[in-house]
């Protein structure tokens, strides 16, 4: 599998790069047109040369050695008289001794994103990639590549990433001669670049980690590489609002008075930041129209932006705000003046998805306009947040601003062109919080990281299938970019309906928001959010920029088999940790998808904690229904009380079962080796504050935190 592919001006496809010479700089040697790491570093520059071309090879090589990454890219010279035509330059191309290496990929779709999948490589080639003009929910530009036999604590493996937001390319192919060969970069199909005389064309940067104690390690080089060598600004290490969204409580449906309404209640709540969703501008009523016309819809706010911020700003809540600035609808104002301005082949029907189209940004002055009317619009307002959508794939990719014989560029100077957009506009807006959104995980990458510091990581907010979408991305992004929404059940995608608590202990991990009609929720719910927040603000640091550990009984590897989670039944719960940095604080959750008959036994491990330190681990205490016993509360009643009855219904309002209590000291060493015990399982009778009610779909958090004697003492 080549680099670098070419075709020279005689037609000839051949090249040979020999060394030439070398260098060696201080510095991340960033990148002139794309997003590239940045930060202390050293870079090597290798220098290679095609002297019947007169094409130069730079290969660069930066070092970030407190996190062990290397990143890797290349830059291709012509410093010949004739143009040359690029068809394929990846950023990397690495070979490893062996062969039977474990692929991990992730893959997905809408509302099923980053499932991690695996297959041992022991001849031939694997190949994952996007065509859909962006880095997709069909595959994650993250991959790793294993040792059989590594799980989240033992094992070798390495991690790789590309920080890239377009069509991507990975691959894993046996060589002859007992190696591996790994490659990454822009997919070659559909892409053609010409190059003219004295010009360069950079590939996008790719990046690696190696760890020889499992996943977690590597997951936790490359967290701290995303913190610190990736997410950039005023937000990078800012703890992040906890907020509501209005989308689900209202869609396009929305007005002034239901905004206000919903607003009042989420500051009782303790909520901080208020985000007005799709629907607010134009003649938006539903997804049809619109999108391009970023003027407000009078009818629904009289008020404007200006005068809605104000009366939410005056409850103590921040304003935010969504837009989808790369989309334009045939049915607006803006394509009636440009329908030029929209990316579709002359003369041809358009392949039409979700009721819109690409604004061209290949073409500067649709970038131009992009900047000057979004700037319009943040600064119309007191707006600190704002959620950026594209909600569609690439299809007739097609630029009228390019000749026809320069076609194959359109899809890079796309994602040029939003880069660029992307950098004035937070250049112009360094305080306002901009989070990534693409139809949820549909442009989850490090690109996009480059310029927001945060990403809504799906559309789909059931606690199980989050649970797994988060599990996915944990492997190669820190809990610090996940945007992640406690909704209502039955749940919008699934119509599944899981505990408040099993969402909370899910979201939680993560950047914790709501989105669900907090006008609507019975007290018991809206005391439950309340003390869900409160305790959210409290372990706030540690949820999100914690050091993150998965366990090893919730490895989601291929060859255990069967359910939701990819787990045999034995393995039915998924155990996540953060840990502070300091190690005095921790806070383990635990899911599980399906009850198992009569197993009351569940051992829990904690780890990353400090060997020496005391420490104190209680659980997160709440109450359970009795409605969830059914007619099994006649075995406590004086009475028969009729299961789903007017009495049964009423007795639920008034008695609540508390949950088990869990209480424990010990040293970080006993915790993180031997475990604890849980209190024993229910298993058809015998309920008390011993026992454990854990049916489908429950969930746990354990607090713990360093014993303060002890420590002070110390």
């Amino acid at each position: 599998e080549p680099l670098v592919e070419i075709v020279c001006a005689d037609g000839s496809r051949s090249a040979d790069f020999i060394y030439d010479s070398c260098e060696i700089v201080e510095g991340a040697a960033r990148a002139r047109t794309l997003p590239t790491a940045y930060g202390n570093a050293t870079t090597l520059i290798l220098k290679l040369a095609d002297k019947a071309s007169k094409l130069k090879l730079l290969l660069y090589y930066t070092t970030f050695e407190e996190c062990d990454v290397i990143a890797r890219r290349s830059v291709l010279v012509n410093e010949g008289e004739e143009p040359v035509k690029i068809e394929r330059l990846l950023s990397l191309s690495m070979d490893i001794p062996g062969r039977g290496y474990v692929i991990s990929s992730f893959t997905g779709a809408w509302a099923r994103e980053m499932h991690r999948d695996t297959i041992p490589l022991k001849a031939g080639k694997f190949v994952m990639e996007s065509r859909c003009g962006v880095s997709s929910n069909r595959t994650n530009p993250f991959f790793i590549v294993s040792k059989p036999g590594t799980n989240e604590s033992s094992g070798e493996c390495l991690g790789f990433n590309l920080i890239y937001s377009g069509d991507h390319y990975e691959m894993c192919e046996v060589g002859t001669y007992n190696s591996t060969r790994i490659a990454t970069g822009i997919n070659p199909t559909g892409f053609e670049w010409t190059l003219g005389a004295g010009e360069e064309f950079e590939s996008p940067q790719a990046v690696f980690t190696f760890s020889n104690s499992g996943y977690n390690l590597m997951s936790q080089r490359m967290h701290g590489f995303v913190k610190k060598h990736i997410v950039r600004g005023s937000w990078r290490d800012k703890q992040r609002p906890v907020l509501i969204n209005n989308w689900e409580a209202t869609y396009f449906d929305l007005s002034e008075k239901k905004l206000m309404a919903l607003a009042r209640r989420a500051a009782k709540l303790g909520i901080e930041l208020f985000v007005m969703d799709d629907g607010w501008f134009g003649k938006r009523n539903d997804e049809k129209s619109s999108l391009g016309d970023w003027y407000v819809n009078k009818e629904k706010l009289p008020n404007g932006l200006s005068g809605l911020s104000d009366k939410i700003n005056a409850l103590g809540l921040d304003f935010g705000i969504w837009v989808e600035p790369e989309m334009i609808s045939v049915d607006s104002d803006l394509y009636r003046a440009h329908p030029d301005w929209a990316m579709d082949v002359p003369g041809r029907d358009h392949s039409e998805g979700r009721n819109q189209r690409f604004l061209d940004l290949a073409n500067d002055e649709v970038c131009d306009y992009i900047v000057e009317k979004m700037s319009g619009v943040f600064s119309s307002a007191n707006i600190t947040y704002v959620k950026w959508d594209m909600n569609r794939i690439f299809t007739d990719a097609y630029s009228k601003s390019l000749d026809p014989s320069r076609q194959g560029e359109v899809r890079h100077r796309y994602v040029l062109g939003l880069y660029r957009i992307m950098g004035e506009l937070v250049r112009a807006f360094p305080d306002i919080l901009f989070e990534g959104c693409a139809s949820g995980g549909n442009r989850f990458d490090l690109g996009i990281l480059s310029y927001f510091p945060q990403i809504w990581a799906s559309d789909n907010t059931d606690a199980l299938c989050r649970a797994q979408i988060q599990h996915g991305y944990s492997y190669g992004y820190p809990q610090s970019v996940v945007s992640a929404h406690i909704s209502n059940c039955p749940n919008h995608q699934t119509l599944r309906s899981t505990p408040i608590e099993t969402r909370f202990g899910v979201a939680a991990f993560g950047l914790l928001g709501y989105e669900l009609n907090l006008c609507e929720i019975s007290s018991d719910d809206a005391v439950k959010i309340k003390k869900q927040i409160e305790l959210y603000k409290q372990f706030r640091q540690t949820f999100q920029f914690g050091k993150f550990y998965r366990s090893d009984s919730a490895n989601i590897a291929a060859e255990y088999s069967i359910d939701r989670f990819g787990l045999s039944e034995s393995q039915n719960i998924m155990q996540l940790t953060v840990v502070s940095e300091d190690a005095k604080e921790a806070v383990s959750g635990i899911i599980q998808d399906r009850s198992v008959a009569n197993k009351k036994d569940l051992w829990i491990q904690i780890p990353g904690l400090d060997d020496d330190t005391l420490y104190n681990l209680a659980n997160v205490k709440f109450e359970s229904n009795i409605m969830d016993f059914g007619d099994l509360v006649n075995q406590a009643t004086p009475f028969h009380v009729r299961q789903n009855s007017l009495i049964h219904r009423a007795i639920s309002r008034f008695v609540k079962l508390p949950s088990e209590t869990e209480e424990y000291t010990a040293y970080g060493s006993s915790l993180k080796n031997a475990g604890m015990k849980t209190a024993q399982g229910f298993s058809g009778t015998g309920f008390s504050e011993e026992v454990r009610h854990f049916p489908d779909y429950s969930g746990r958090l354990y607090l713990v935190r360093a014993d303060e004697e002890t420590d002070s003492n110390n």
